[in-house]
């Protein structure tokens, strides 16, 4: 027995042993026109030189495919809903999900729509992934596993890719669900004061500083009328944390640097994977240059620069998805009504082939705004109008990238590029800096895009997209530096409404409060920055549970621990913050008792209804401010003071039940913040995990509110620090490695790095590999 299993483990060995990449000597890439070189460093970071642009990315996409093809193939097909070929019955419901959206049709038409320049280049990087495929011995580990080689790379699956990163950060439903639900339980009144666009710390950089919703209190009686909220009140139905796929980015002109050079610092915050989602990569060829992170499966680089600018993403949250409500025709279900009249629906059957099961049929409905949702909104079926499957809503603008030598240049560019939408900071050689809006967004008529309307009278619509000229610009402001942190940007006399459920501001307003008075800024002084974990929205909170507990005679223990915790508290999300967790989870059971007739009153209309406006910071402060009668459930009684006592004695009751073995004046924050990096297969089965996982550590940093996001599987996927006049002062670091075969010497050998947050460098370093991939 013993001998099989050895013999077992070592045939598996030499098998993925066998998979693992070439990474010198000579191969044949068919389509290439002249001799292309990469030498990679000793992180296996390729430096591609090659004779012209198409050859460049034929070879970007073979090295894509060398080095992170199961990401590849993971990611078109979660797109396009084909998991359950890979993974069996238990994918089919996401499957199911994501048929509704058809999102592979989407990008055969997205495919047909490219300008011919793009086009072209996409069958460049097609044609050298497909290489890869087709010269390959063995493929990846995980296809082995799977019992299942990959099918051949096709110019719709990179947009299926790029599909699948919109998807991530823009194509989610929630927000208008949540917002329709509160618009059919909640008084007009109340609703708005519930759903702001403001908090203490926004800053916005262009239209003024005036939002466009926000009650500054909220009248008496508001709250009259709504239900009492049942004793078993799901503990998660407030959602404090509203975390969001999002990033820092900021940048400072040279005019407060040391020597002049304008710098871009970017932190985009992501799901946490093994393989990490970017992979690095430097690209030359004649008169052109650009380096930085690329996306397997697509071609071009997504962050970074090229000899002359810098550019930083952050995604702006934007409201591009409207859920239409559909009025059926009463004697004929298969009908809705347009402004045309009463239109038939239009449809097919698709087939969700299963692993190791029976196939699955689904009925796919369409409208003419778009396909019908797989799910129902107050009872009634809504069609998905959303950028992503708008003809010239996505292309590949950003390749264009390549050839910009001023901010200026790069602000055109950027505003014409289609894709999941950005705010996009720039730097140049020159020491100019600027900030604009990458993507498509919808120009509405007849209602704002909240909530959820019916368009068959043809007053509520969309009007194409706000033209590229009418997009937010700043440039060389008088501060010398632009921050977003997926923070509200625009005033309200901006004319065009982009977004409603902003991030709250306060990473945006400290990373302007360390940069603010500042000159001679270094690489490594941005990179503190990044790295920075002060948390002020907690100062709130600490206070008002110190006025409340030093207000009252004969504390028992519980409070006085409480009291002794929060006053230890250093006012950061570091490894030894005392009192952090706390704070953390008081704040939690304040929100889920402050909005408990909220939530009791949508719940009536949605039982899975959850209260997550982002911008909750700012009602939640405003109530226990002001402390109006009727918000609080019956049984205090109107008594604030009670219910904040209360609350605060749950969260150390929770606190102490998570971690038993330490009283809460000696329980670090990193203490009870582990990471976690995992592989997909590491979350299914702890053997592989072991295999498979990055180790689990201890960090300081939190989930949203510090500019060091770093939380249980969410954070920051890289760290990037670049001046385009000085490259090789450039920083970087992510999880990880460049490698996602987990026998490579590069599959977790930048995991330290990024941990630790050590300042390494970003572009290649000196060549250890050689590969030449010559014409065929």
């Amino acid at each position: 027995m013993l001998l099989t299993a050895l013999l077992v483990t070592g045939l598996l060995y030499a098998l993925m042993s066998a998979s693992l990449p070439l990474e010198d000597g000579e191969l044949k890439l068919p389509g290439l026109t002249a001799k292309v070189t990469v030498a990679s460093d000793g992180l296996g970071v390729p430096a591609i030189s090659a004779g012209n642009r198409e050859d460049a990315l034929a070879v970007l996409g073979f090295l894509h495919a060398r080095d992170r093809l199961f990401q590849m193939e993971l990611m078109r097909r979660k797109s396009a809903g084909r998991l359950a070929e890979l993974f069996g019955s238990v994918a089919l419901d996401s499957d199911r999900n994501q048929r509704a959206y058809q999102l592979e049709r989407a990008a055969r038409q997205i495919v047909r729509d490219l300008p011919a320049d793009q086009r072209r280049l996409l069958r460049a990087y097609v044609a050298g992934v497909n290489t890869y495929l087709a010269s390959t011995r063995m493929p990846a580990p995980e296809f082995l596993l799977l019992r299942r080689r990959p099918e051949p790379w096709r110019e719709e699956d990179s947009l299926l890719v790029v599909l699948s990163m919109f998807q991530t950060l823009n194509g989610h439903e929630q927000d208008e669900r949540m917002f329709s639900v509160m618009e059919k339980a909640l008084p007009g009144d109340l609703l708005k004061f519930l759903t702001p666009d403001t908090d203490d710390y926004t800053t916005a950089l262009v239209g003024g500083l005036s939002p466009r919703r926000f009650s500054p209190s909220i009248e008496a009686g508001a709250f009259a009328g709504l239900p009492e909220p049942d004793a078993s009140l799901a503990a998660n139905a407030v959602d404090t944390q509203t975390i969001v796929a999002g990033s820092n980015n900021w940048v400072v002109s040279g005019d407060k640097t040391t020597d002049g050079r304008a710098m871009v610092a970017n932190d985009m915050h992501l799901g946490l994977a093994v393989p990490n989602l970017w992979y690095r990569a430097d690209i030359r060829y004649p008169d052109r240059h650009v380096f930085g992170v690329t996306l397997p499966g697509v071609p071009g680089v997504i962050v970074g620069g090229n000899d002359d600018v810098a550019w930083g993403f952050t995604n702006v949250t934007a409201d591009l998805l409207d859920l239409i409500s559909l009025e059926i025709n009463p004697e004929n279900p298969l009908q809705y009504r347009a402004p045309q009249g009463w239109l038939e629906f239009t449809g097919h059957r698709e087939t969700i082939y299963v692993k190791d099961a029976p196939a699955s049929e689904i009925s796919l409905r369409d409208t003419i705004w778009g396909p019908v949702s797989g799910r129902t909104l107050l009872g009634k079926p809504v069609a998905v109008k959303w950028t992503a499957l708008e003809r010239y809503g996505v292309d590949l603008g950003l390749l264009h990238m390549d050839g910009v030598n001023t901010t200026q240049q790069a602000m055109a560019v950027i505003n014409k590029a289609g894709g999941p939408p950005q705010n996009v900071v720039l730097a140049d050689r020159f020491g100019h800096i600027g900030w604009t809006y990458m993507g498509r967004f919808p120009q509405r008529r007849g209602f704002d895009g909240l909530g959820s309307v019916s368009w068959a009278n043809g007053e509520a619509g969309w009007q194409g997209f706000i033209a590229a000229q009418e997009l937010p610009r700043l440039f060389d402001p008088p501060e010398g530096f632009i921050a977003t942190a997926n923070n509200r940007t625009l005033g309200s006399d901006y004319p065009h409404a982009i977004a409603h459920n902003w991030a709250l501001g306060y990473r945006a307003f400290r990373i302007a409060e360390l940069l603010r008075g500042r000159d001679k800024l270094t690489e490594a002084d941005l990179l503190a920055i990044q790295l920075d974990t002060r948390n002020a929205v907690f100062d709130f909170y600490r206070q008002l549970a110190l006025d409340e507990i030093r207000g009252i005679s004969g504390k028992d223990p519980q409070l006085l621990e409480a009291e002794l915790a929060l006053t230890a508290w250093d006012g950061h999300m570091r490894d030894h913050s005392i009192g952090a967790v706390l704070l953390a989870e008081f704040r939690n059971q304040l929100a889920k008792q402050v909005f408990a007739k909220v939530v009791a009153a949508c719940q009536k209309y949605d039982p899975e209804f959850r209260y997550a406006w982002r911008e909750m910071e700012t009602p939640l402060r405003q109530l226990l401010s002001q402390r109006p009668a009727g918000v609080l459930a019956a049984r205090y009684r109107d008594d604030w003071r009670t219910m904040i006592l209360e609350a605060l004695r749950q969260a150390s009751q929770e606190v102490r039940r998570r971690h038993p073995e330490k009283d809460l004046t000696r329980l670090g924050w990193s203490e009870t913040h582990a990471i976690a990096v995992q592989h997909p297969f590491g979350k299914v089965s702890p053997l592989l995990g072991r295999l498979l996982d990055m180790p689990a550590f201890h960090s300081d940093g939190c989930a949203s509110l510090c500019v060091k996001v770093l939380d249980a599987g969410h954070g920051a996927s890289e760290r990037l620090v670049l001046s385009p006049s000085h490259p090789e002062d450039a920083i970087f670091h992510m999880p990880g490695g460049q490698s996602g075969h987990p026998f490579s010497a590069h599959y977790r050998d930048q995991q330290p790095l990024w941990r630790d947050g050590i300042a390494a460098p970003l572009r290649a370093g000196e060549t250890v590999h050689e590969l030449s991939l010559l014409p065929e």
